[in-house]
């Protein structure tokens, strides 16, 4: 696996761009390559930091795309997979924090690095049938902004970006999903409010 991983990585970097995205469709699907997707993120930023948003845009419309094909697979039989891994009651839970955050449920694991779960999320979205366009935007915008911060660190670190994400990057991301966790619970509370009070007053 080691000497397939290795290959991965050299035959990506051949390609630039697309196989940042092979890699990040790789990575969000079937396979597990962890970090593989981040380190090749900045290495091909510091070397071409005028293609900084291009490289971005290519892993995460690749990891977008192989979230999808774990979603379909929820959609069409998922739970049963489910239900092996995970107890009725933990599932039953984790449902309930999908109907209650919607979003922003899926938003944070996007955004988190390994080895905090992810793909367990991912097919969780198809199997309760979230709509796809807000599965899309989840995925973009967690993984996006992970990508661009990564980008950001590269353009202005150079190589010594890599070490820094290798060291630090866990707590920033805790860090920017506990942030968007709060902002996602406050929202979920004011609009529940909001809904309350406009039932009342009809």
């Amino acid at each position: 696996m080691e000497g397939f991983v290795e290959w991965v990585q050299g035959f990506a970097m051949s390609l630039g761009g697309p196989g940042l995205f092979l890699v990040a469709f790789l990575d969000s699907s079937f396979l597990s390559l962890p970090e593989i997707n981040d380190i090749l993120v900045i290495w091909m930023i510091t070397q071409r930091k005028d293609l900084m948003l291009y490289y971005v845009a290519m892993a995460t419309c690749g990891s977008i795309t192989g979230c999808l094909t774990l979603y379909a697979v929820g959609r069409k039989g998922g739970e049963a997979l489910l239900r092996r891994r995970f107890s009725k009651a933990g599932l039953e839970r984790a449902f309930a924090r999908f109907n209650r955050y919607g979003i922003f449920a899926l938003l944070v694991p996007a955004l988190l690095p390994p080895p905090a779960p992810f793909k367990v999320f991912v097919l969780m979205g198809g199997v309760a049938h979230m709509s796809l366009t807000n599965f899309v935007v989840a995925i973009g915008l967690g993984r996006g902004a992970r990508y661009l911060i990564e980008g950001v660190l590269a353009v202005r670190y150079g190589d010594q970006a890599i070490e820094f994400v290798w060291e630090h990057g866990k707590p920033i991301s805790l860090i920017l999903g506990l942030i968007v966790l709060v902002a996602g619970g406050t929202y979920v509370f004011w609009e529940r409010r909001h809904r309350l009070a406009t039932a009342r007053d009809q």
